[in-house]
């Protein structure tokens, strides 16, 4: 597998580097052979399902299948097939709002369903990914592709005043209250820096430091004692905040739930990989939340909790746990603390009917041992 170019004196899991890229590789096989669904509904294409999600396919999941098959390409001698496999249900799936995009939901005949627009993260994964398709494979099909998408994310996801990303290009007209939410989970730093690279388009630079910006203000305003951020921000047209209530999925949209679960792993994936001092700051936060609430005991982390850092669910979750391990990267006493992570995340089996943190483990396993990157960069 190709080795990244992490930035500052980075840690990872103890032991030799050929045992952890065996590690990731058996937990790519599993995840592999549990999600990877080939010629769904007798069509020429292949889609990771979704088990545990409310549709049997979702557009979240392709992102993530096609920006884990690139990275194992170096692993994977059928990588290439699988990932053109990926695209083509893709394609075969554009949003009913902007074509450029992927429809974000499709029920068990592969039907796109409940509107067929799109949602954010799914889009900003295809993207990354088609840039890590054509660094790995070359040529300009995937480029072009990629091109075309962060185009489109920009004129229908990004809100032109805030420079926030909204939940989906469903939301780029509207003037209610649902259109003007971000969710902290879509804020992939990291990505942002990728499509800035590719396309030489300063406005990349401006959304990143808008997400940054936010981080930051969220972080000192509202858990200044956790560094936790909430699934969603409302009021991005003006001042975000965090939701108040139920804004789209749940009575939690404004503590730390199920989307904003991934936010460690994007936060501290941006922060190895930049170096840059907010990332790093804003993970080092976090880390600092997770090891001193749980004494170093990963099995202590708990499945939710308020932004001041009391606890929603009083159990384990491997979503939201493993995040946490990516910013203890950066943490020089924190090898004890990661390497328990490690221990946790390599202990826990692939189960069929759980794809989300199955394939959330299997991205910061990535990370963790440098077999992460970002094209362009």
């Amino acid at each position: 597998m190709r080795r990244a170019h992490y930035r500052g004196a980075v840690i990872r899991p103890s032991g030799p580097q050929t045992d952890l890229n065996e590690a990731v590789v058996a937990y790519y096989r599993q995840w592999q052979a549990a999600f990877v669904r080939q010629r769904p509904c007798g069509q020429d294409w292949a889609a990771v399902a979704s088990p545990d999600a409310e549709l049997p396919y979702v557009g979240e999941g392709q992102g993530w299948g096609l920006v884990v098959t690139a990275l194992m390409a170096g692993a994977d001698p059928n990588a290439r097939q699988q990932f053109d496999a990926i695209l083509r249900y893709v394609m075969a799936h554009p949003s009913s709002i902007d074509p450029d995009l992927h429809a974000a939901e499709q029920n068990e005949r592969c039907e796109s369903v409940n509107g067929g627009d799109s949602a954010t993260d799914a889009d900003l994964d295809i993207a990354y990914g088609l840039l890590l398709a054509h660094e790995q494979w070359g040529g300009t099909t995937y480029l072009e592709l990629a091109r075309r998408r962060i185009e489109a994310i920009k004129r229908s996801i990004v809100d032109p005043k805030s420079h926030l990303v909204r939940a989906g290009d469903w939301a780029r007209d509207g003037d209610d209250a649902v259109s003007r939410i971000s969710r902290s989970s879509d804020w992939m730093l990291g990505h942002f820096r990728a499509f800035r690279t590719v396309t030489g388009d300063p406005f990349w630079d401006v959304v990143l430091d808008a997400h940054l910006g936010l981080i930051t203000r969220l972080q000192a305003e509202y858990s200044p004692g956790t560094g936790l951020l909430p699934d969603f921000v409302e009021r991005i047209n003006r001042t975000p905040r965090p939701a108040h209530g139920e804004v789209l999925e749940s009575e939690h949209d404004g503590s730390f739930w199920w989307n904003a679960c991934r936010v460690p792993w994007r936060i501290g994936t941006d922060a190895v990989l930049s170096g840059d001092p907010r990332s790093v700051a804003a993970a080092a936060h976090l880390n600092t939340f997770a090891r001193t609430t749980t004494r170093d005991d990963p099995t202590r982390i708990k499945a939710g909790y308020t932004l001041d850092g009391r606890v929603l669910a009083d159990y384990t979750e491997p979503a939201f746990v493993v995040p946490f391990a990516v910013p203890a990267m950066l943490d020089r006493n924190g090898q004890h603390w990661i390497d328990a992570e490690w221990r946790y995340l390599t202990s826990t089996p692939v189960r069929a009917d759980a794809y989300y943190p199955a394939t959330i483990g299997l991205q910061v396993m990535l990370v963790l041992t440098g077999n992460w990157w970002t094209p362009g960069v």
